[in-house]
């Protein structure tokens, strides 16, 4: 576990600087990093449009996001696929009925 401990690695020559390591991100606040909007669903989006958009983006997961700015919590595709195939839930279906609603929400 002695690789893991900078201080360690500092004074057994293997680290110069812990600074010199920290990506060029490190020290910058997230409001200014030049970020794309995220990917996020309504809630009355279909099952076939959330997998479509999914599939598009190459993301396996998305918010599910109220008018309001609600978290009303997360759609994966694998989720959603078998849903369909297992026939919980159809093509037409909101996206709503295939979203986990157990999330943890960090505040800023």
């Amino acid at each position: 576990s002695k690789f893991v401990n900078d201080k360690w690695m500092i004074k057994n020559g293997f680290l110069k600087d812990v600074q010199e390591h920290k990506p060029w991100w490190w020290n910058i606040k997230v409001q200014k990093l030049n970020l794309s909007a995220p990917l996020i669903l309504l809630p009355e989006v279909s099952c076939q449009k959330a997998i479509e958009i999914l599939q598009e983006k190459g993301y396996d997961q998305a918010p599910v996001v109220a008018e309001s700015g609600l978290i009303l919590g997360m759609v994966t595709l694998s989720n959603t696929l078998s849903s369909v195939l297992a026939g919980n839930a159809e093509f037409s279906d909101p996206v709503t009925k295939v979203t986990y609603d157990q999330f943890s929400k960090v505040p800023l």
